[in-house]
Protein backbone atom coordinates (compact mmCIF):
# COMPACT_ATOMS: atom_id res chain seq x y z
CA UNK A 1 0.00 0.00 0.00
CA UNK A 2 1.48 3.57 -0.46
CA UNK A 3 2.60 5.87 1.62
CA UNK A 4 -0.79 8.13 1.20
CA UNK A 5 -3.41 5.20 2.10
CA UNK A 6 -1.87 4.15 4.45
CA UNK A 7 -1.90 7.29 5.79
CA UNK A 8 -5.18 8.49 5.01
CA UNK A 9 -6.57 4.48 6.32
CA UNK A 10 -4.74 5.05 9.72
CA UNK A 11 -6.24 8.69 9.91
CA UNK A 12 -10.05 7.48 9.21
CA UNK A 13 -9.41 4.81 11.50
CA UNK A 14 -8.59 7.35 14.21
CA UNK A 15 -11.95 9.35 13.55
CA UNK A 16 -12.87 9.42 16.91
CA UNK A 17 -9.37 9.58 18.34
CA UNK A 18 -7.67 12.66 20.41
CA UNK A 19 -6.46 15.64 18.16
CA UNK A 20 -3.10 14.83 19.14
CA UNK A 21 -2.95 11.26 17.49
CA UNK A 22 -4.73 12.52 14.59
CA UNK A 23 -1.99 15.45 14.04
CA UNK A 24 0.76 12.73 13.85
CA UNK A 25 -0.39 11.61 11.20
CA UNK A 26 -1.46 14.68 9.56
CA UNK A 27 1.68 16.20 9.57
CA UNK A 28 3.23 12.77 8.04
CA UNK A 29 1.02 12.83 5.37
CA UNK A 30 2.22 16.57 4.51
CA UNK A 31 5.86 15.50 3.91
CA UNK A 32 4.84 13.34 1.27
CA UNK A 33 4.68 14.18 -2.37
CA UNK A 34 1.67 13.21 -3.71
CA UNK A 35 -0.79 15.45 -5.42
CA UNK A 36 -4.52 13.97 -3.21
CA UNK A 37 -2.92 15.25 0.31
CA UNK A 38 -4.28 18.78 -0.89
CA UNK A 39 -7.84 17.62 -1.47
CA UNK A 40 -7.57 15.52 1.52
CA UNK A 41 -6.37 18.24 3.84
CA UNK A 42 -9.24 20.54 2.84
CA UNK A 43 -11.90 17.71 3.39
CA UNK A 44 -10.46 17.37 7.00
CA UNK A 45 -10.06 21.48 7.23
CA UNK A 46 -13.94 21.94 5.85
CA UNK A 47 -15.36 19.00 8.30
CA UNK A 48 -17.09 20.96 10.98
CA UNK A 49 -16.82 17.93 12.91
CA UNK A 50 -13.50 17.64 13.10
CA UNK A 51 -11.51 18.78 15.81
CA UNK A 52 -10.18 22.43 16.23
CA UNK A 53 -7.04 21.84 16.52
CA UNK A 54 -6.77 19.36 13.65
CA UNK A 55 -8.38 22.22 11.12
CA UNK A 56 -6.16 25.03 12.59
CA UNK A 57 -3.34 22.92 11.64
CA UNK A 58 -4.08 22.48 8.21
CA UNK A 59 -5.03 26.17 7.90
CA UNK A 60 -1.09 26.98 9.57
CA UNK A 61 0.20 24.22 6.87
CA UNK A 62 -2.05 26.16 4.11
CA UNK A 63 -0.70 29.51 5.42
CA UNK A 64 2.74 28.48 5.63
CA UNK A 65 2.91 27.42 1.89
CA UNK A 66 5.92 25.56 1.25
CA UNK A 67 4.87 24.05 -2.00
CA UNK A 68 1.37 22.51 -0.57
CA UNK A 69 -0.64 24.93 -2.71
CA UNK A 70 -0.47 25.29 -6.57
CA UNK A 71 -0.90 28.21 -8.24
CA UNK A 72 -3.98 26.45 -10.10
CA UNK A 73 -5.23 25.73 -7.00
CA UNK A 74 -5.22 28.87 -4.60
CA UNK A 75 -8.55 29.73 -5.95
CA UNK A 76 -10.60 26.75 -4.32
CA UNK A 77 -8.19 27.06 -0.99
CA UNK A 78 -8.92 30.48 -0.81
CA UNK A 79 -12.70 30.17 -1.15
CA UNK A 80 -12.90 27.48 1.81
CA UNK A 81 -10.91 29.27 3.87
CA UNK A 82 -13.13 32.17 3.22
CA UNK A 83 -15.86 29.87 4.17
CA UNK A 84 -14.52 28.99 7.58
CA UNK A 85 -13.87 32.77 8.16
CA UNK A 86 -17.28 33.91 7.16
CA UNK A 87 -19.38 31.01 9.15
CA UNK A 88 -19.66 30.23 12.25
CA UNK A 89 -16.89 28.41 13.53
CA UNK A 90 -14.99 29.16 16.53
CA UNK A 91 -13.09 32.03 17.39
CA UNK A 92 -9.76 30.97 17.47
CA UNK A 93 -10.64 28.97 14.35
CA UNK A 94 -11.81 32.13 12.09
CA UNK A 95 -8.80 33.76 13.73
CA UNK A 96 -6.55 31.19 11.60
CA UNK A 97 -9.07 31.95 8.66
CA UNK A 98 -7.97 35.22 8.31
CA UNK A 99 -4.46 35.20 8.96
CA UNK A 100 -4.64 32.61 6.21
CA UNK A 101 -6.16 34.11 3.99
CA UNK A 102 -3.39 36.58 3.83
CA UNK A 103 -1.45 34.12 1.43
CA UNK A 104 -4.39 34.21 -0.84
CA UNK A 105 -5.25 38.42 -0.79
CA UNK A 106 -4.90 38.49 -4.73
CA UNK A 107 -7.53 35.82 -5.46
CA UNK A 108 -10.90 37.26 -6.65
CA UNK A 109 -13.14 37.19 -3.00
CA UNK A 110 -10.79 37.58 -0.64
CA UNK A 111 -10.88 41.12 -0.06
CA UNK A 112 -14.16 41.16 -0.07
CA UNK A 113 -14.42 38.58 2.90
CA UNK A 114 -11.39 40.39 4.96
CA UNK A 115 -13.62 43.97 4.51
CA UNK A 116 -16.56 42.42 6.12
CA UNK A 117 -14.59 41.45 9.37
CA UNK A 118 -12.69 44.50 9.45
CA UNK A 119 -15.59 46.77 9.02
CA UNK A 120 -17.97 44.64 11.54
CA UNK A 121 -17.69 46.26 15.04
CA UNK A 122 -19.49 43.75 16.76
CA UNK A 123 -16.49 41.14 16.03
CA UNK A 124 -13.73 40.86 18.07
CA UNK A 125 -10.54 43.37 17.87
CA UNK A 126 -8.86 39.88 17.41
CA UNK A 127 -10.60 38.66 14.67
CA UNK A 128 -10.56 42.58 12.96
CA UNK A 129 -7.13 43.19 13.35
CA UNK A 130 -6.27 39.64 12.04
CA UNK A 131 -8.26 40.19 9.07
CA UNK A 132 -6.58 43.89 8.78
CA UNK A 133 -3.17 42.23 8.74
CA UNK A 134 -3.83 40.08 5.45
CA UNK A 135 -5.14 42.87 4.11
CA UNK A 136 -2.05 44.61 4.12
CA UNK A 137 -0.29 41.93 2.67
CA UNK A 138 -2.45 43.20 -0.87
CA UNK A 139 -1.03 45.77 -3.51
CA UNK A 140 -2.26 49.05 -3.64
CA UNK A 141 -5.48 48.10 -5.50
CA UNK A 142 -8.13 50.78 -6.22
CA UNK A 143 -10.06 47.67 -4.55
CA UNK A 144 -7.90 47.74 -1.19
CA UNK A 145 -7.34 51.81 -1.21
CA UNK A 146 -10.72 52.23 -1.34
CA UNK A 147 -11.46 49.69 1.58
CA UNK A 148 -8.32 51.40 3.42
CA UNK A 149 -9.96 54.79 3.31
CA UNK A 150 -12.73 53.50 4.63
CA UNK A 151 -11.34 51.74 7.32
CA UNK A 152 -9.47 54.96 8.19
CA UNK A 153 -12.27 56.38 9.85
CA UNK A 154 -12.29 53.52 12.05
CA UNK A 155 -11.73 54.18 15.92
CA UNK A 156 -9.91 50.93 16.10
CA UNK A 157 -8.08 50.19 13.14
CA UNK A 158 -8.21 53.57 11.86
CA UNK A 159 -4.31 54.76 12.40
CA UNK A 160 -3.38 51.31 11.14
CA UNK A 161 -5.16 51.81 8.00
CA UNK A 162 -3.91 55.43 7.72
CA UNK A 163 -0.40 54.24 7.95
CA UNK A 164 -0.58 51.55 5.24
CA UNK A 165 -1.99 53.86 2.63
CA UNK A 166 0.90 56.49 3.65
CA UNK A 167 2.90 54.05 2.86
CA UNK A 168 1.56 53.20 0.04
CA UNK A 169 1.98 57.17 -0.99
CA UNK A 170 -1.61 57.11 -1.61
CA UNK A 171 -3.07 60.28 1.02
Amino acid sequence: MAEFERLVEAYTRRASACPGSKLDLLMDLARICDRRVLPFLLKVMANADEAEEVRIYVLKQLRNGGGLVAPADRPVVARLIGDILADGSTPDLRLEAALALGEFVQIDGVLPNLSVVCLAHEESIDLRYAAFTSLERAAPTPECIALLRRLSNDETLGDSARSVLSAWHTD
